[in-house]
């Protein structure tokens, strides 16, 4: 059809004839143009019975340039939709390796998160892979922390015990000295034959119980710090409480009082012997922190917040000098020549059982401690 149309001509191309008479090839493909078309041309020889070539034949390919072109573009295609689904697939592997092992460090990090000086559990890991060798480093790590707080606990319980028992020698320590004196003034006296011995003798009388009084007073402080875990915990109106207290120091015409209670109950759960004490020892504490030659001033103020209750008790004393504000709270911390330290150490350690806490605020105009208690949860 080409050569009808004279598209093509009838004579064959000089290069083809060269490769297929004188090369002896019996077939020869060899690109050709028209115009701007380019296709590639097939030339056989034609024999005859006896092998002679007789004829060329050939075949142009008209089409196949653009059939290339769609086949290399269809392989391209091929290529391209096979990286991307290789590409998906390993990226699913991927996610879900990263998911299982994002997994498991999460799990780590949560057990982590949850370490404390108490009771911890050790993680169970059943592969062994890298990250059962890091659960098993925790698991160790966890062990030896376990032996560390006990061993710390131990040696706090013996520090406080050593503590615990200076303070308690030297409290019973103080008034044995003046005890002993009396004593053996008396004895001097009577081996002398004074005449006023009975005098004498009603004097050392009234200093030994003055000094057995303030014994029991000592005994009876260490006495209820020690107790004072055994909280018995109860549902109660605080306002109830700080009206009883108030009514306690109605007969103090040495003291102003200003009192700011509310109206509505308040109801908390705690130890109501605990908080009667607090409220009465901050009281006390205010009252002595007030120098000689001023007028004691003590304000009590209530406020309600949302989940909790404070109650303010401020006194118009010097203050809180700088150099002891961190140790106030420190149990045999005393400012008084006659107190054995056991006084806000307690009413912290009962406000925090209580689920509250104790802060304070201090200046040369005097010092205000707040007192924080949860409400009863509706």
């Amino acid at each position: 059809m080409p050569y009808i149309k004279g598209i093509v001509s009838t004579k064959i191309d000089p290069v083809a004839f060269q490769h297929l008479y004188s090369g002896n090839e019996i077939q020869y493909f060899q690109k050709e143009y028209i115009g701007e078309l380019n296709f590639v041309s097939d030339y056989i020889p034609v024999t005859d019975s006896s092998g002679r070539d007789i004829a060329y034949l050939n075949i142009p390919y008209f089409t196949s340039q653009t059939r290339l072109k769609e086949e290399i573009s269809n392989f391209l295609v091929t290529i391209i939709n096979l990286n991307a689904f290789i590409f998906l697939i390993a990226g699913m592997v991927a996610l879900i390796i990263t998911n299982r092992i994002t997994r498991s460090f999460s799990f780590i990090s949560e057990k982590m998160n949850k370490i404390n000086l108490g009771h911890n559990e050790a993680i169970v890991w059943n592969r062994n892979d890298e990250i059962g060798a890091l659960v098993k480093e925790y698991n160790r790590m966890l062990a030896k922390l376990e032996e560390s707080a006990a061993a710390l606990a131990r040696t706090e319980r013996e520090n406080a015990w050593q503590e615990m028992a200076k303070q308690v020698a030297h409290e019973i320590k103080n008034p044995l000295t003046p005890m002993k004196l009396s004593m053996q003034f008396l004895q001097r006296a009577i081996a002398n034959g004074e005449p006023n011995i009975k005098e004498l003798g009603a004097k050392v009388s009234a200093t030994l119980v003055e000094q057995i009084d303030h014994l029991s007073r000592i005994a009876g402080e260490f006495s209820r710090f020690a107790n004072i875990e055994k909280a018995n915990p109860e549902v109660f109106n605080l306002n109830e409480s700080l009206r009883s207290v108030k009514q306690l120091y109605e007969g103090d015409h040495q003291t102003e009082f200003s009192w700011r209670l509310g109206k509505d109950p308040i109801m908390i759960r705690a130890d109501k012997t605990h908080v009667n004490r607090i409220l009465t020892n901050l009281i006390l504490n205010g009252i002595q922190a007030v120098p000689e030659g001023r007028v004691p001033k003590i304000w009590v103020e209530e406020k309600v917040f949302e989940n909790r209750a404070e109650i303010m008790i401020a006194d118009n004393g010097t203050g809180i000098p700088d150099e002891i504000k961190e140790k106030i709270f420190t149990p045999n911390f005393t400012t008084k020549s006659s107190g054995t330290g056991l006084g806000l150490a307690m009413c912290k350690r009962m406000a925090e059982q209580a689920g509250g806490d104790i802060r304070y605020e201090t200046s040369n105009a005097g010092t205000a401690f707040f007192v924080t208690l949860p409400l009863l949860k509706k």
